[in-house]
C-alpha cells in the first residue's frame, strides 16, 4: 500500500520526485518499526530494552557501512541538491563517459559509447570532478599535425571550411604546438545537437581529410617522408574512388547514437513526458481555483478548458505507461 501511495498512484513520478518518494518510504518504515514496538503487549521496562536494542542495531549498521551505504546515500542527497545533471545528459568522470540512464539514492547509471551500462557510486561522483555536456550545445574539436612548409593561414582557412562542412557553427582554429618537425593545429566548432556528438566528431575528422587532400596537402609525418625515397612532386594522397558519393550518403543517413544510447534516449523521453504532465497538472490546479472565484458566465469556459487539459493529461499518462513498459534494460 505504501509503495503504491508513493510510486504508483499518479501513474509514475518524475525522476526528482521518485528520489523524495524513496526517502519518504524509508522514513515511513522507520516510523512503522517504532509504532510496532510501542504496540507490543509488554511492560515498560521491556519497551525500554527493545528501543535500546533498536538504537544499538542502527548505530552498528551506520558504523559498519559508513564508508559505503551511508556515504553513498549522503552523496546522493548532495547530487540532488546540486542539480548539475539529469537523465539523458552526457557525463564524463575520470575515464568514464556516457549518457545518464538512471539516478538512484546510492548510484548513478550511464550508458557508454559501447552501448554498455556502467554503474557509478554516488560517492565516486562527489569525490571526483565531473563534466556535463550542456544540452544547449558543446564544442567539437580535432587535432592534426602538418609540416612547416605550408602557411598557417592557409591551414586555418581550410580547417575552418572543414568544420563548416561538418555542420559545425562558428569554427575556429588554434595552433597548439610548434614541434621539431610539424605544427599541431586544433580545429573546433559549435554543435547545437549534442545527441549527435559521436557522429559529429567522426564527421569533422572525415571533412578534414577531404578538405586537406582536396587542397593537395599531405597529412603525414615529415619523419616518415624522410625515411622514404620519393621523387619531388610525389604526394601521399588516397586514390579517388567513384564510390565516394555513395559512402558520404551512407554516413549522413546513418545515426549510430540511436543504437548506442537507446536506453538513455528512452529514459530522457520518459522524463520529458512526466515534466509535461506535471506542468499540465499545475495548470489544472490554477484553472480550478479561477473557476471557483470567477463569475458564473465565465465558469463554463474554464470548465471546458479543464476538460481538454485533463484529456491531454490522460494521453501523456498513457504514453508514459507505454514507454515504461517498453523501457530497454
Amino acid at each position: 500500500m505504501a509503495h503504491w501511495f508513493f510510486f504508483r498512484r499518479n501513474g509514475g513520478l518524475k525522476e526528482e520526485d521518485r528520489f523524495s518518494a524513496r526517502v519518504g518510504m524509508l522514513l515511513l518504515v522507520g516510523v512503522g518499526i517504532v509504532l510496532i514496538l510501542l504496540a507490543l503487549p509488554v511492560d515498560k521496562e521491556t519497551h525500554k530494552e527493545l528501543f535500546q536494542l533498536l538504537a544499538l542495531l542502527i548505530t552498528a549498521v551506520i558504523t559498519l557501512s559508513s564508508t559505503t551505504f551511508v556515504s553513498n546515500a549522503l552523496a546522493g542527497f548532495m547530487l540532488r541538491g546540486m542539480k548539475s545533471f539529469r537523465l539523458g545528459d552526457f557525463l564524463r568522470v575520470e575515464n568514464q563517459f556516457g549518457r545518464i540512464t538512471e539516478r538512484g539514492l546510492f548510484h548513478t547509471e550511464i550508458q557508454t559509447e559501447e552501448r554498455d551500462l556502467t554503474t557509478l557510486p554516488n560517492l565516486f561522483l562527489v569525490s571526483h570532478p565531473i563534466t556535463v555536456l550542456r544540452s544547449s550545445g558543446t564544442i567539437v574539436s580535432a587535432t592534426v599535425s602538418l609540416g612547416y612548409d605550408i602557411s598557417h593561414k592557409t591551414i586555418e582557412r581550410l580547417l575552418s571550411n572543414a568544420a563548416l562542412a561538418a555542420n559545425l557553427k562558428d569554427p575556429f582554429v588554434h595552433i597548439m604546438e610548434l614541434g621539431d618537425y610539424s605544427v599541431t593545429y586544433r580545429v573546433s566548432g559549435f554543435l547545437s545537437e549534442v545527441k549527435q556528438l559521436l557522429s559529429a566528431r567522426s564527421n569533422l575528422r572525415a571533412q578534414m581529410l577531404t578538405t586537406l587532400h582536396g587542397a593537395g596537402i599531405e597529412i603525414v609525418s615529415p619523419v616518415v617522408m624522410n625515411q622514404r625515397r620519393l621523387e619531388d612532386g610525389i604526394q601521399v594522397l588516397p586514390p579517388q574512388s567513384s564510390e565516394l558519393p555513395y559512402a558520404e550518403e551512407k554516413i549522413v543517413e546513418n545515426n549510430p547514437e540511436s543504437l548506442i544510447f537507446d536506453k538513455a534516449d528512452a529514459m530522457a523521453q520518459i522524463e520529458a513526458l512526466k515534466e509535461q504532465r506535471e506542468a499540465i497538472r499545475e495548470e489544472i490546479t490554477v484553472l480550478e481555483g479561477q473557476a471557483k472565484s470567477k463569475k458564473e458566465h465565465i465558469g463554463p469556459w474554464i470548465e471546458q478548458r479543464i476538460t481538454r487539459i485533463r484529456q491531454e493529461e490522460e494521453r501523456l499518462s498513457l504514453q508514459i505507461q507505454q514507454a515504461e513498459a517498453a523501457k530497454i534494460e
